[in-house]
C-alpha cells in the first residue's frame, strides 16, 4: 500500500497563517488608532469652537449693550463712573439677560480671576439704583466664562484731539464710553485666540483719563 500523508497543516503553514493574521491585526489596530485620533481631534477643535463662539458671543452682546448709566458717584466731587476700563477688567453697566434674573440695568464686572491655582475669566453681576451699585447681603457669585484663562488684554479706544479716530489705550474711563474695546484671551492649552472687537453703539469716544478710578 502507498504512504498517505497525514491530515492537516504542516508547521510552515500554521506559521505562515498567524503571521498573516498578526499582520492583518497590526493593520486594522493601526486604522482603527488613527480613525480614534482623527474623531478625537475633530471633537476637540469643535468644542474649541464653540467654546470660543459662546464666550465672544457673550462678551459682544454684553459690551454692545452697554450704557450711559452711572455705576458709582464720588459723593465728594459728584463725578460720575460710566465705564471703568482696565489692561485685565472692564466695569460698565448693561441690562442683565433674562436668563440670570428680572433683568433691568445691572453692573457688569468682567475680569480674569485666580480660583483653586487657576485662572478663569468671570463676569459679577450688581444691581444699579440712581447712580450707585446696590450691596446686597446675599451676593451672587461670579459667573465663570472660561477655565484655564492663561491671559487677558483689553484696550480701547476713541476720538483724538483733532476728532480723528486714535491710538488703543490701556485704560478707560469713568466718565464716558469708549467707541471701541478689544479683547485678547490666551489659555492654557489652546493658546490665544483671534482677537475680539466690540464697537459700543453708545460710546461717545472721549478722551480717556490717565488713570482709570477704583
Amino acid at each position: 500500500m502507498n504512504a498517505r500523508r497525514p491530515g492537516g497543516f504542516t508547521l510552515i503553514e500554521v506559521l505562515l497563517a498567524t503571521v498573516l493574521l498578526a499582520a492583518g491585526l497590526a493593520l486594522a489596530l493601526t486604522t482603527l488608532r488613527a480613525a480614534t485620533g482623527t474623531v478625537e481631534r475633530g471633537e476637540g477643535l469643535a468644542e474649541r469652537s464653540e467654546r470660543m463662539r459662546a464666550v465672544e458671543g457673550f462678551l459682544r452682546r454684553r459690551l454692545g449693550s452697554a450704557q450711559q448709566i452711572a455705576f458709582h458717584t464720588d459723593e465728594t466731587t459728584g463725578a460720575i463712573h460710566l465705564f471703568v476700563g482696565e489692561p485685565d477688567r472692564v466695569r460698565f453697566v448693561a441690562d442683565l439677560p433674562n436668563y440670570l434674573g428680572q433683568g433691568g440695568p445691572h453692573l457688569h464686572d468682567i475680569a480674569g480671576h485666580e480660583a483653586g491655582g487657576r485662572r478663569r475669566l468671570t463676569v459679577a453681576f450688581g444691581m444699579v439704583m440712581t447712580g450707585r451699585t446696590i450691596e446686597t447681603t446675599d451676593p451672587r457669585p461670579p459667573e465663570p466664562l472660561l477655565e484655564a484663562l492663561g491671559e487677558l488684554r483689553l484696550r480701547y479706544r476713541g476720538f483724538d484731539e483733532t476728532g480723528a479716530l486714535g491710538p488703543w489705550q490701556d485704560r478707560w474711563g469713568p466718565g464716558s464710553l469708549p467707541l471701541q474695546v478689544e479683547i485678547g484671551i490666551t489659555t492654557e492649552r489652546e493658546g490665544p485666540w483671534p482677537p475680539i472687537l466690540v464697537t459700543l453703539p453708545q460710546g461717545t469716544g472721549q478722551a480717556a483719563v490717565p488713570e482709570a478710578t477704583p
